[in-house]
């Protein structure tokens, strides 16, 4: 949704998408979603993809020297800004603007303050499909993970629980939508609980 803000209202050239991996499973860092899905997504939205492999476990110290390796490769595509889709957590917001200063890149946030109800309605109505990917039990019932996000989920939710799991109650993967030059087809496997988050597999089809 941030991408499409930035592209749609003309906030920002986006050239480069950057994600965090998880180099022991082949997968996106804390989400879990299989790396294969993340490339397709880049090539779907059409933009080169820029990975940050993170060891597992991952200590903050290294996930910072990683993040400051990966941001060399960012500078040399000319890089002055960087766009977050976070939506109202200060001090997340206040970290990602911290690290970047130094560097001289600023930060985005394009959907930051937005009521988090409207926005989940908007990106359905927008024709954004995805999938709860990753849930936390302790905060969201598990039987959640591998749900897709639509408007009979948002009615299910409890009401502790933020529409855009902002709060880290889930995570999505999305498959589809006006950034996309096509849909991704996935399907949804089988739900695993490790490390006290229950993670449903995406593949594709």
């Amino acid at each position: 949704m941030a991408l499409h803000v930035c592209r749609s209202e003309g906030l920002a050239d986006i050239v480069a998408l950057l994600c965090t991996t998880n180099e022991a499973f082949d997968r996106v860092a804390m989400h879990g979603t299989r790396n294969a899905i993340l490339r397709a997504q880049a090539a779907a939205v059409g933009l080169p993809l820029i990975e940050v492999p993170l060891p597992w476990p991952c200590s903050n110290e290294e996930y910072e020297a990683r993040m400051v390796s990966a941001m060399d490769q960012v500078r040399t595509l000319g890089v002055e800004t960087m766009v977050f889709g976070d939506l109202f957590l200060e001090d997340v917001r206040d970290y990602r603007i911290e690290k970047l200063a130094p560097m001289g890149v600023q930060a985005l946030f394009p959907l930051w303050g937005r009521p988090t109800d409207e926005l989940a309605r908007e990106m359905i109505a927008l024709g954004f499909e995805a999938h709860l990917v990753t849930v936390d039990p302790s905060k969201l019932d598990a039987s959640f993970a591998g749900r897709q996000f639509n408007a009979r989920l948002l009615d299910d939710l409890p009401p502790s629980v933020d529409p855009c799991g902002e709060n880290g109650e889930f995570h999505t993967a999305v498959s589809a939508g006006p950034i996309f030059n096509a849909p991704l087809t996935v399907a949804v496997g089988e739900t695993v609980l490790r490390d006290g988050f229950a993670y449903a597999d995406l593949s594709l089809r």
